[in-house]
């Protein structure tokens, strides 16, 4: 063994060497002839086939170049190649800048053009691994959805920026209610939110809008290691980027409107604050007013995003930004179930006897909400080499009003005389807010450094990371009435907002349901990406995680308790061709502080104690490959996961137990499955994004009711995306262009399991398509939305009726 150990040294090392030596690699940034960033641009090495393309910074990284004198190749469709020398030393790197011809405002003129390279892809984040990385180089996988994808597909929410994403689906609306971090997604089985902003906490209670969106990352599998567990989920997490300043003056006002009374008026815009552009500023707005397409309920909304950043020097600079949302609605229709499908007489969603237009309310059944998000950072660059980044985030959310809520009831249960009415009852309730409060508080300091040990390239994270949730919630509500669902011209306006107040007003509610915990959690991580060879990386990664809960009231008196969590992070990456092909492995855990539950003591049978629960845990393993062309007209991700958690609580199998409502924490639940993303632009004018899942779910050590069964909370098993985009050559009609695409969700169960039966939510296939013409200084656009008018519901232990077809037009003028 020593022997081979030996052997195995002077290989590696022998390789290493020669790799070092024998090759060389070029970095650089292009930027335009104004100074700015010049992004997806083609460098190629003359005379050879390796070549990339500039990221959003307008940065690039070619390696594994033989050495020697040699020139970049630096074009843009359209555009003259510009050729710059460059001398390519033995292990070494070298760098170069390079200015474009071009200003930033006639970059911008080509890319809508849309005759370049792939429109949609985004080759790198600096969010994900919380430094500069690659998607090649990254073993962990992601989807990122651009500005440019909703800007031609006219998409104002983060709801319907969400359909771009493979293997992921819309489960619940935004309730808009203070803490509940807006619409709820399903992604590999299990629940998430997006309540991240920039990599940090950044919670909004109602529907997201895009207008200070540049891009959404979903971020696949457990990642506590470097998010932390209190704001992301087993199966992964949804960060939002916002956009940033910039050092020219500019920005774009727009109009919207369609279907089911909706208007919108967004204004972006940006300018330099003095001469010397070292402070910068730039305001986001947008509002937004529609209607429901059921008979009854309205959305109205107010968001405003100031930005503001200074470059104090070469190495000093501070970023600060709000996010301020305010709004009013009636919450849409969500529908629960508290009988067997079999007392419905449905098995599906479509066998019901509902009206689909029908909202079973009055007016005035509303609730306002407001979130707040404040963002700082402080970069300072201590050497070349490593950076200092400082991070305070404040997120302040509040709801206040009435949210509807609907019951299905049996015939037999709601009115068991033998003349009385066939066909189900609705139960019409509410669940009130009243000046509902939740705040999230976060500083995190990070180091990163990008550095060589000996021949071995480091790119380093490390992190501390501090979080208060503070809630102070108040639910109540009651029951209004029962009524029937299948008599003509019945007034079902009667559960409104006067009437719900009047019963309010004549004595105290059904239920009060106050939430007023709180929780520190103090954490510390690290994570290095360490370069074995130009083809060979590997990811390590460790957080430390020391969570406090100080008690409060949840429904019931929180007892306070502390917990101390370790979350590692493994993963390799093998590139057999650089640059455009690489193997990927990894581990990712998470885990969760389920607090105390009621414990059964076998020695004293009539002994219930309360106990702390250990630490639910999530581990994944996860391996795929991922391709890039140098030419940036394919980007594709195929990969197979598999999660396994386990200290799930659950009820207690022992009968005396059981009867005593008390738990036991040994149940476990695994979820796998196959995720394919591509991104294409396989000819001049032509975009793809194509997205297919699949997931198998299931509990395998639970309550005997649901064991081996698939959870009702896990979504539809097989899901897929898809946008098809093209823009006429600039010899027929310039900046026009036509888009269509759509989303397919196969069965979903929301009711699976012995006692109740299997409920389902059937599979649907919505289809969208736009239209725009795009030049210098305006936009033109309209759009279609599930233009075959299908009738689908969404739903995880429930349902919820979604909008039929809509139209909407838009006009954008840039300055």
């Amino acid at each position: 063994m020593k022997r081979f150990c030996t052997l195995f040294f002077i290989v590696f090392t022998t390789l290493t060497a020669g790799a070092q030596t024998q090759k060389g690699a070029v970095r650089g940034q292009v930027t335009t002839a104004d100074g700015q960033p010049a992004p997806y641009v083609n460098v190629l090495i003359k005379s050879t086939n390796r070549g990339t393309i500039t990221n959003e910074q307008g940065q690039f990284t070619i390696k594994n170049i033989p050495v020697g004198a040699s020139s970049l190749l630096i074009s843009l469709v359209g555009q003259q190649t510009l050729e710059k020398p460059v001398d390519i030393l033995p292990g070494e790197v070298t760098t170069v800048a390079i200015e474009l011809s071009e200003t930033a405002q006639q970059l911008q003129e080509v890319n809508v053009s849309g005759s370049q390279l792939n429109r949609f892809v985004r080759s790198e984040s600096d969010y994900v691994s919380r430094m500069p990385l690659k998607n090649l180089e990254n073993p962990q996988v992601y989807n990122t959805i651009g500005k440019e994808l909703l800007t031609e597909q006219l998409v104002f929410s983060v709801d319907d920026a969400m359909r771009n994403a493979p293997g992921v689906q819309r489960m619940w609306e935004a309730t808009g209610r203070a803490g509940d971090g807006g619409s709820f997604y399903n992604t590999r089985g299990f629940i998430v939110q997006s309540q991240l902003r920039n990599g940090l906490a950044g919670n909004v209670t109602s529907s997201i809008d895009v207008v200070n969106l540049e891009k959404l990352e979903v971020i696949k599998g457990p990642s506590a290691t470097l998010f932390g567990s209190a704001l992301t989920s087993y199966g992964g997490l949804i960060n939002r980027v916002t956009k940033k300043p910039y050092d020219t003056f500019g920005g774009e006002v727009s109009y919207a409107g369609g279907s089911y009374g909706f208007n919108r008026v967004s204004l972006d815009v940006n300018t330099p604050l003095n001469p010397a552009k070292s402070i910068l500023f730039r305001m986001n707005g947008a509002f937004n007013y529609e209607d429901n397409f059921q008979n009854q309920g309205f959305n109205r909304s107010l968001a405003l995003a100031p930005s503001l950043s200074f470059q104090v020097n070469n190495r000093l600079s501070i970023h600060l930004d709000g996010e301020l949302m305010e709004g009013s609605s009636v919450g849409k229709q969500i529908i629960f179930f508290y009988y067997p499908a079999a007392a419905l007489g449905a098995s599906r969603a479509d066998e019901l006897n509902l009206d689909y237009r029908n909202s079973y309310m009055g007016s005035g059944l509303s609730q306002k909400t407001r979130s707040t998000n404040l963002f700082g950072r402080v970069n300072y660059r201590i050497s070349p080499q490593f950076t200092s980044s400082t991070y305070v985030t404040s997120s302040h959310s509040y709801s206040n009003g009435i949210s509807p809520y609907f019951y299905l009831v049996p015939n037999s249960v709601a009115n068991p005389e033998p003349t009385a009415i066939s066909g189900n009852f609705l139960a019409r309730a509410d669940q009130s807010t009243n000046n509902s409060r939740n705040e999230v508080f976060e500083v995190q300091q990070n180091f990163n450094g990008d550095f060589r040990l000996g021949s071995l390239r480091n790119r380093i994270v490390i992190g501390l990371d501090y979080l208060r949730i503070n809630s102070n919630q108040n639910f109540f509500g009651s029951v209004f009435d029962t009524v029937p669902l299948n008599v003509p011209g019945y007034d079902y306006s009667t559960f409104n907002g006067t009437s719900l107040r009047a019963l309010y007003a004549a004595g105290p509610p059904q239920f009060i349901y106050p939430i007023t915990t709180k929780s520190n959690t103090y954490s510390a991580f690290i994570s290095d990406v360490l370069n074995l060879t130009d083809r060979l990386s590997m990811l390590a990664a460790l957080r430390v995680d020391h969570f406090q809960n100080q008690g409060g009231l949840a429904g019931a008196e929180v007892p306070s308790f502390d917990q101390t969590a370790l979350s590692p992070k493994f993963g390799l990456v093998f590139q057999p061709v650089i640059d455009q092909v690489s193997l990927f492995a990894n581990y990712q855990n998470s885990f969760t502080n389920r607090g105390t539950y009621n414990a059964y003591d076998i020695t004293a049978p009539d002994s219930i104690a309360r106990r702390i629960a250990k630490l639910e845990r999530a581990n994944q393993f996860e391996a795929g490959v991922k391709l890039s062309t140098r030419s940036g007209k394919v980007s594709a991700t195929v990969n197979y996961y598999n999660i396994h958690v386990s200290n799930l609580l659950r009820t207690d199998p022992n009968p005396l137990a059981a009867a005593r409502f008390a738990q036991t924490q040994d149940g476990t639940q695994l979820s796998k499955g196959i995720e394919v993303d591509i991104i294409a632009n396989p000819f001049k004018g032509f975009n793809a994004v194509a997205g297919f899942s699949y997931n198998d779910s299931r509990l395998t050590k639970a309550d005997a009711d649901v064991n081996g069964r698939r959870p009702s909370t896990a979504s539809s098993p097989y899901l897929a995306n898809l946008w098809l985009s093209y823009r006429l050559p600039d010899n027929l009609v310039k900046g026009l262009g036509f888009g269509v695409g759509g989303n397919y969700a196969s069965d979903n169960k929301i009711m699976n399991s012995i006692s109740q039966g299997v409920f389902i939510l059937p599979a649907y296939t919505i289809l969208n398509a736009s239209a725009f013409y795009e030049q210098r200084k305006f936009r033109l656009s309209a759009k279609v939305d599930n233009f075959t008018n299908e009738r689908y519901w969404i739903g995880y232990t429930t349902m919820n009726p979604q909008k039929l077809r809509s139209f909407v037009a838009s006009a954008a003028y840039k300055f």
